[in-house]
């Protein structure tokens, strides 16, 4: 059970948009535009 969650947040963690996206939120609050603002989204 464990071994598959740790699966899932990895295979998310792999996605380089998903990893900018909370390095950008490591830096503190952030409205969702801003957040959104450098991704062709």
């Amino acid at each position: 059970m464990v071994e598959h969650h740790l699966d899932r947040v990895f295979h998310a963690l792999s996605d380089p948009t998903r990893r900018a996206i909370l390095d950008r939120l490591a830096e503190g609050e952030a409205t969702v535009g801003l957040i959104s603002r450098p991704f062709p989204i």
